[in-house]
């Protein structure tokens, strides 16, 4: 998926969940081990989440996407994002994952 394509994803991702009424804190925070898609505030929570599109759910669409690497990747980014905020938060990852012409699906605590 090219660069300007994720990025209308991503901002898809975040109206619906700003409309779901969470917070936007952060688009697209890089560091050495990745980068965080969206990074929001849900409550007392930060939420760290992942976004992932395709065109159909065939070989199990989006969510099949997200592999154990990834999710590596994405709680190590979080740590470090964490620390550099000051310490420890409670936060959770989340993913919003569009395949087709799909409605938005919203996964909570997709890393336990």
């Amino acid at each position: 998926m090219s660069r300007s394509r994720g990025s209308e994803f991503e901002a898809r991702a975040c109206r619906y969940l700003e409309q779901q009424g969470l917070t936007l804190l952060a688009r697209n925070w890089q560091c050495r081990f990745g980068e965080i898609d969206l990074i929001m505030q849900d409550g007392s929570y930060r939420v760290f989440v992942e976004v992932r599109a395709r065109h159909d759910a065939r070989f199990g669409g989006a969510a099949a996407s997200i592999g154990a690497d990834k999710c590596r990747k994405l709680q190590a980014a979080a740590n470090l994002y964490l620390s550099q905020q000051g310490g420890a938060s409670r936060c959770r990852f989340d993913a919003v994952l569009f395949d087709g012409d799909a409605p938005p699906v919203w996964l909570k605590n997709i890393i336990s």
